[in-house]
């Protein structure tokens, strides 16, 4: 009740500061209402998720590799970013980065080798002056190879992994470079460094920053990239955690683009001229099995099969009004790596009883179990009343209990990294975090055994020898096709030996005004902003 509270009382001050806003924005300001309960941070290495590094990640902050944002039909890849180029040393460990040149944060200040070990030790250097605990938790479990790193030249850097991984250049598409001088104005105090603001390389900067209330991006016209400069005047940056919240202020016109629209008023915002735009992108909601907890039914690979055949998907989808599909495994079936798995789950209630039945929980002795989940946030699509309506579904498909424990966002997601039986998960059996699945690095940083929470993001703590097996052979060869043999091989043991509970994958549904133009709907958790323009 408590947290009720606080979430009525946040979307009240935030609508109040809608209000007052509204009329003071130029035609070129695109203001868009997030999923966050707060603002991300806005250090260089935003917490919120996806979502935080989608809005105050990429625009303001890059990497030495980015994505390619500017495609629908297809699966965003990597291109060059503060790095025009890489490879792989024959020690299959080493990778050298060779830098641009005339690159200059939005300070003026030049980007540069030292610049990019100053950033590293920042995340990977506990004792450095410029360590912040925050971005370095994020940075590390997003890049939990790294076990190195050295200045060659001014403009060559190289990075040292821990074990051979050809999909390394997937990781490090994820470590992003503030400015030191940022830190040097500060007085080395991360927390002013928030609100100077800091200065990135990218399209757009911070200009200002509202704490718990708003930031404002400014196009920087001093970017490195003149074909990727941005036409937008500037971006208004609220977090509006409540679906409905967010309708209005759309339907009020005091935002232009609102993420995640509730499902239920797709079709009016339809029949009132609102753009809806949706398309498959790599993401999958499910629940985390916490397999690793001392009294886990979770242990039984017959009860994480269960309640995969337990729960009716399409009946979700059809509540989510068609913005999300069926996940019947960590990849998409129409993916080219999900392979021939064993198991095909569909909704099966007699199936699931009988596997729920050989582990030993029947109707006189039901499975009953805790699910930690949050009101909103990145990816989390409608959580709440998605989540009530699984609860529902097991109970009445296989007599399975579900209690929630509803926590913040961020505290759901540092969840996701505590061990398996630490009082702060408040004794949950799951999670419910929704996850790229972009590509074969992820999947590392999920699955593999070397990456058991809380050093990586494997919070189940699953381990599948199969699985090992794939995922060493693909991350010491350079064949593309024993790399995809072995991807297939790897997924078909995410789907049988279950470490999640496969939902939906979202359609990442977004609503625009009819001023919006130029969007482009990359399959991808990241958008590209500079293609963006208010007409």
């Amino acid at each position: 009740m408590i947290f009720r509270r606080s979430m009525f009382a946040l979307i009240v001050t935030l609508v109040g500061a809608l209000l007052s806003q509204s009329q003071a924005w130029a035609a070129g300001t695109l203001r868009i209402a997030m999923t966050a309960a707060d603002i991300p941070t806005t250090t260089g290495m935003p917490n919120n998720g996806w979502e935080g590094m989608r809005f105050l990640g990429y625009p303001v902050f890059e990497g030495l590799i980015l994505w390619d944002l500017s495609h629908a039909d297809r699966l965003a890849s990597l291109r060059p970013g503060l790095a025009t180029s890489w490879e792989q040393s024959p020690d299959k460990k080493t990778w050298i980065f060779h830098l641009r040149h005339g690159v200059k944060f939005q300070d003026g200040t030049d980007f540069n080798a030292d610049a990019v070990i100053w950033n590293l030790d920042r995340y990977f250097k506990s004792d450095s002056p410029q360590f912040e605990a925050g971005g370095a938790g994020i940075t590390r479990s997003r890049v939990p190879l790294l076990a190195s790193y050295r200045k060659i030249d001014d403009s060559t850097v190289a990075l040292t992994t821990t074990t051979p991984a050809s999909y390394f250049p997937s990781m490090v598409v994820y470590i992003l470079f503030t400015s030191p001088a940022s830190f040097e104005k500060a007085g080395h105090d991360w927390g002013r460094v928030a609100t100077l603001p800091a200065a990135g390389t990218g399209p757009f900067r911070i200009a200002r920053v509202v704490p718990h209330q708003s930031v404002t991006l400014a196009r920087w016209d001093g970017y490195w990239d003149a074909a990727h400069k941005a036409q937008l005047d500037s971006v208004l940056l609220l977090p509006v955690p409540e679906a409905t919240t967010r309708l209005a202020a759309l339907r009020s016109g005091q935002v232009d683009w609102i993420e995640v629209p509730p499902p239920d008023g797709i079709p009016s915002l339809k029949a009132a001229g609102f753009t809806i735009s949706t398309n498959s992108y790599p993401h999958v909601w499910p629940w985390f099995y916490n397999m690793g907890a001392s009294n886990s039914p979770f242990k039984d690979v017959r009860v994480r099969q269960a309640l995969n055949y337990c729960i009716d998907r399409n009946a979700l989808v059809s509540m989510l009004n068609g913005t999300a599909e069926p996940a019947v495994g960590w990849l998409e079936q129409k993916d080219p790596a999900f392979g021939n798995p064993v198991n095909r789950y569909g909704f099966d209630p007699a199936k699931g009883k009988a596997l729920l039945a050989q582990a030993g929980y029947t109707a006189q002795k039901p499975l009953s179990f805790k699910v930690m989940i949050s009101p909103a946030g990145s990816g989390q699509m409608v959580p709440l009343p998605m989540n009530e309506v699984l609860q529902q579904n097991l109970k009445q498909a296989c007599g399975v209990d579900v209690t929630f424990d509803v926590v913040e966002w961020n505290v759901l997601m540092n969840a996701g990294r505590l061990t398996p039986d630490n009082p702060g998960l408040h004794g949950a059996m799951a999670l419910n975090v929704s996850s790229p699945t972009t590509d074969i690095g992820m999947m590392a940083r999920f699955f593999a055994a070397a990456n058991d929470s809380p050093t990586g993001n494997n919070f189940e703590q699953w381990k599948d020898a199969r699985f090992e097996t794939a995922l060493d052979t693909l991350s010491k060869t350079t064949d593309p096709a024993i790399i995809q043999a072995s991807y297939r091989a790897a997924n078909e043991r995410l789907v049988d030996d279950p470490p999640w509970l496969y939902i939906v994958h979202d359609l990442n549904p977004r609503a625009f005004s009819k001023r919006v133009h130029g969007f482009v709907p990359a399959q991808s958790w990241f958008t590209d902003l500079t293609l963006v323009n208010m007409q």
